[in-house]
């Protein structure tokens, strides 16, 4: 609060203009998951990387399974 012992505001009054300008798109459009809209489309894009890895390594370990010998 050194902020606010030079320039005389309230601690109160400092408190609601970092609250507005987080508020009004301080670099974060955030939802109610508190997400940007570039997170959330990196979190939907590495979902389905993980997915498709899945399915990679499950096809692999099948082959592994039938490749070893007896």
């Amino acid at each position: 609060m050194d902020l606010a012992r030079e320039s005389d505001p309230s601690a109160e009054s400092i408190r609601n203009w970092v609250a507005r300008t987080i508020g009004n798109d301080g670099g974060r459009e955030e939802k109610s998951d508190g997400l940007t809209a570039a997170e959330r489309d990196e979190l939907v894009r590495l979902r389905g990387e993980k997915k498709q890895l899945q399915v990679e390594r499950d096809i692999l370990c099948r082959a592994a399974a039938w490749l070893a010998p007896a």
